[in-house]
């Protein structure tokens, strides 16, 4: 662990700081500014003034002989130093916190507000079962879920825009899992929910629809409606397609799973669905399902959250209700 009391100033003279006096909401700041990257951001969450957060980010350098953060853009970006201290001090800070003011969260009379991160496919997924356990155990709980619009939500875990982000994020999940970035697997943890898989859906009208097999040539010919959370032209389905050296014809992006099933209802046009949810789009009757041509992952549903967030009793409670519904479904 990082030895607080000796550090090294500019002019590499050892510089010592007293831990007798120092003062923890110096920590508390520090901790604030490297989740936020930004001061003012921390001084709103710690409510405080701006000069204030400034003010205690200045003792802490003077102390510990290091910038800490540098500015970079609209905030702030930290040094390796910083990234070197933060998890101890990240660490030992919610060990005090719960320690001093035990979290205890009885669902029956919580009126805890949870904000979720999910698509519409996932939404339909588990929101019912979701709404049926508030009912039922937790009615003065309240759940806002936003659209994802990213497929690495890990920025709006981090600002605490959200406590909770549920989809498919391959990218983050190879992250957590790889050995060599253990900060990235201490700030972030996820849960394998369940399993799916995707499906090129047309309607019955269309031309290929008379096929009772999609041919790569023809997937790749097509016209395609692409179901995309950023926005961009180029999903999942395109990097597979890529790894063969192939290609497909993108022509429209929307940013929602229901919206992709209603247009290719109406018009010569490929998807590509959850299978799942092609019975939600509510014209089920008027598409047709055929297996996407070629060799795609495994499309992993998982929770994913902060690690200051992981012991706290009423994210424990929404956790274990996410999964409690994703196994009822």
């Amino acid at each position: 662990m990082y030895n607080i009391h000796q550090t090294y100033g500019k002019a590499g003279i050892v510089k010592r700081l007293n831990f007798r006096t120092l003062d923890l909401n110096l920590l508390r700041v520090f901790d604030a500014v490297m989740q936020e990257r930004n001061l003012t951001r921390a001084a709103e969450r710690l409510a405080m003034t701006q000069p204030a957060v400034s003010n205690a980010m200045r003792r802490l350098r003077e102390g510990l002989g290091d910038e800490l953060v540098i500015r970079a853009g609209y905030g702030v970006e930290p040094t390796p130093k910083a990234l070197a201290l933060w998890p101890a001090i990240r660490d030992a800070l919610s060990q005090l916190r719960h320690t001093l003011v035990p979290d205890v969260f009885d669902p029956a009379t919580a009126d805890n507000q949870f904000v979720l991160a999910m698509a519409d496919a996932t939404a339909t997924e588990l929101i019912p079962e979701l709404i049926n356990t508030l009912n039922a155990e937790a009615p003065g709980v309240r759940v806002r879920v936003l659209p994802l619009n990213t497929r690495d939500p890990r920025e709006l875990l981090r600002s605490q825009q959200i406590d909770l982000a549920i989809g498919y994020f391959p990218g983050v999940s190879a992250e957590l899992s790889a050995p060599h970035l253990q900060d990235s697997k201490a700030l972030f943890l996820s849960e394998r929910l369940y399993d799916g898989r995707y499906v090129a859906v047309m309607r019955k009208s269309h031309p290929l629809a008379a096929n009772s097999e999609l041919s790569l040539d023809d997937f790749c010919a097509a016209r395609h409606l692409l179901v995309s959370f950023s926005g961009r032209p180029y999903g999942f389905v395109d990097e597979a397609l890529s790894a063969i050296g192939r290609s497909r014809r993108v022509v429209m992006t929307v940013n929602q799973f229901f919206t992709a099933g209603q247009a290719v209802a109406k018009a010569d046009l490929l998807t590509v669905l959850p299978e799942d949810f092609v019975t939600a789009t509510g014209v089920s009757d008027r598409l047709v399902v055929r297996e996407i041509p070629l060799p795609m992952p495994t499309v992993h549903i998982d929770a994913l959250w902060h690690h200051d967030s992981n012991d706290v009793p009423a994210q424990t409670w929404l956790r274990q209700q996410i999964k409690r519904a994703s196994m009822a479904r």
